[in-house]
């Protein structure tokens, strides 16, 4: 028998020995993953998929780094519902590489955006345009909000120069931004405040190269004031909760995951100490026989967020089993008593979907 490049290859690199002959269970990660240490601080940001990574790292007893934290007085449910906790400061979820990099220029005072007040939906308070739903039945007045801002954008920046390694979860391509200077905003104007004006907001679908190249501008960014931290991209396996494309949401999801997908792989291939994490993959995957979503087929069930956790913690910290802790925990957790049900996160993409806002 002739010799050619895909004899004796390993079995990871066969579908039917690495996909077809496995359960749920498969592990599809291989080559060089960053360790974590137990006092590395490890940050998160990105789509509502990053809470469930953020919430089993804290559950793990790793050192999740949040620098921006309620008053100790307030209850744990109220300061979770204003974004307290929820990633390591309070920005709230970052659906785009363009949000992303906006973010770090907007803490470094390099961005500042004409449009940076919104009325909220009641008509009289005021919503911040970049965390629009943070802050439960919005702020008072325009100076609370502003004050509010300043303090958080300081936070952001502790959070930046302190952690170890960052878990950034890659949601969407799409997305609304102003005309006047590029402002890229989480939700549509007039969804959680402000007001649609089709004069001064547009659409943008971002194509690969677009979010490639912002990847890599904030990893130049964030290397400026950490030299030495580490990136870990994913790709939400979430799809889209609506779509302004003018595509079916299902292609339209298809579009924007493959993108993501396709600027993650380009850039841990051409950018040191960044790296990719498939969750996506086990997720979506066909072994998981669509097992891990539930019953709206966007959710995804915690019997799926603690089989991408397991793989993630097996390759970062060489652990084989959930700790004590986070069984005990799971345990006592009303949402995981069923592998059909899911744990809740503060999506507001949601809000999209009139039937939801």
């Amino acid at each position: 028998m002739a010799d050619h490049p895909y004899r004796n290859l390993p079995d990871s690199a066969y579908w039917r020995r690495a996909v077809a002959a496995k359960s749920a269970a498969v592990d599809p990660l291989i080559g060089e993953f960053p360790r974590i240490g137990r006092t590395d601080n490890v940050a998160t940001a990105g789509s509502c998929f990053a809470q469930h990574v953020a919430r089993h790292l804290a559950m793990s007893g790793f050192n999740y780094l949040v620098t921006e934290r309620a008053h100790p007085i307030v209850d744990a449910d109220v300061a979770r519902a204003a974004g307290y906790g929820v990633y390591s400061a309070r920005y709230g979820n970052i659906y785009t590489t363009l949000q992303l990099v906006q973010l770090i220029d907007r803490a470094y005072g390099r961005f500042e955006p004409v449009e940076d007040v919104w009325i909220g939906p009641d008509g009289r308070s005021v919503v911040d345009p970049f965390r629009p739903t943070i802050q439960p039945g919005g702020f008072a007045s325009e100076a609370e909000m502003r004050a509010d801002r300043a303090q958080h954008l300081g936070h952001v920046r502790e959070a930046l120069e302190k952690l170890d390694l960052m878990i950034f979860t890659l949601g969407l391509t799409e997305g609304w931004r102003s005309k006047i200077d590029g402002a890229a905003f989480p939700l549509c104007p007039g969804v959680a405040g402000g007001v649609f004006d089709p004069a001064a907001h547009e659409f943008h679908n971002m194509r690969t190269g677009e979010v490639r190249t912002q990847i890599g501008a904030f990893v130049e960014k964030l290397r400026a004031v950490n030299p030495h931290a580490r990136l870990i991209l994913t790709v939400s396996p979430v799809p889209l909760a609506a779509s302004a494309s003018g595509n079916h949401v299902l292609p339209a999801t298809v579009y924007s995951k493959s993108v993501l997908r396709a600027a993650a792989q380009e850039a841990t291939e051409d950018l040191d100490n960044v790296f990719y994490f498939p969750s996506y993959e086990i997720i979506t995957g066909p072994q998981a026989r669509g097992r891990f979503f539930a019953d709206d087929l966007r959710e995804v069930t915690e019997e799926g967020v603690e089989q991408v956790m397991r793989v993630f913690l097996r390759h970062a910290a060489g652990l084989e089993a959930p700790l004590p802790e986070q069984a005990a925990a799971t345990a006592a957790d009303d949402f995981t008593t069923g592998v059909a049900r899911w744990v809740e996160t503060m999506c507001d993409e949601a809000m999209l979907d009139g039937e939801n806002a």
